[in-house]
């Protein structure tokens, strides 16, 4: 089994890899490729170069990764699974504290360190990088850089933990999807249906085509009428016009399930288009809300 994750090695994709493969028993035989880019990943699954992509999709603190959202409504993929990574961010170096003069981290990292940042390095450099664990690659070249990571970021690099959990809020979680091409045979799913015994969650993205009052209210009145529990509900731009949206939509239950099926029927009859990106057991995960 072939996982591409963001690289290089000791990115939170991987550590999500790795914990997904944890969950599911499905530790054995496979090989981690490394991307440069969210896109590279979804890249790898449409030629078929790997087996599974694995993505962050949203953040706690800092919400949707929005190229994983418009990866989704452009690639012929399919959403098999999920986990949720507790996310904690150090300050990592060569040198010392005193010593810094440029900090790097992936957008992401930097935007859910901002508050302390601006308290401690309201005068320092940022930088951004395609990665945590880019950045803590990098910052083993000169000890005036620091690198916004993790703890095995620091370990794998050989970096000094200057100063541990710094993201704004303590609980920092990351969510990602497991995905595979449509197109696949395998049924690489199979491990996590059988290994989790949770709810199942699925996920779509319909675009109305015309805009008119109460037609969204119409597509949430289906899965209200029949007692759906929606997770999340998001627009993003079309990219087709100014103020023209694609919405995506995460609920309980499985498109196998009598209830979803209707909905969706009746659903599509209203959209312009019902993209199904697939169904896969929930994640459960026990986090505290501060």
């Amino acid at each position: 089994m072939r996982i591409a994750v963001l690289g290089p090695r000791g990115s939170y994709s991987e550590k999500a890899a790795m914990q997904w493969l944890a969950e599911t028993g499905s530790e054995e035989n496979y090989v981690i490729e490394y991307c440069d880019d969210i896109q590279d990943v979804f890249t790898s699954l449409a030629y078929g170069s790997i087996d599974i992509g694995i993505t962050p999709v949203e953040n706690s603190i800092e919400g949707s990764v929005g190229i994983t959202l418009d990866m989704l409504l452009g690639s012929d993929i399919s959403i098999i699974g999920e986990t949720v990574v507790t996310i904690e961010h150090c300050l990592l170096s060569r040198g010392r504290k005193e010593d810094i003069r440029i900090i790097l981290s992936h957008p992401q990292g930097l935007a859910q360190c901002r508050q302390f940042l601006k308290e401690h390095f309201r005068n320092i450099e940022l930088r951004t990088t395609g990665s945590t664990s880019h950045a803590a690659r990098l910052a083993t070249e000169f000890e005036e850089m620091a690198a916004i990571a993790s703890r095995e970021s620091a370990q794998m690099y050989g970096l000094n933990i200057l100063i541990p959990n710094i993201q704004d809020r303590e609980q920092n979680h990351t969510r990602f999807l497991i995905m595979t091409s449509s197109g696949s045979s395998a049924d690489y799913g199979q491990a996590a249906k059988t290994g989790r015994k949770h709810p199942f969650k699925t996920s779509l993205i319909i675009y109305l085509d015309r805009d008119r009052p109460g037609a969204l209210y119409e597509i949430l009145g289906e899965f209200a009428h029949k007692k759906i529990n929606l997770t999340k509900i998001e627009s993003r731009p079309s990219k087709r016009a100014l103020g023209d949206y694609v919405f995506y939509i995460d609920f309980e239950g499985n498109i196998s399930d009598d209830i979803i099926k209707d909905a969706l029927y009746n659903i599509e009859s209203k959209v312009g288009m019902l993209k199904i990106l697939g169904s896969y057991p929930m994640f459960k995960a026990d986090i505290t809300r501060d």
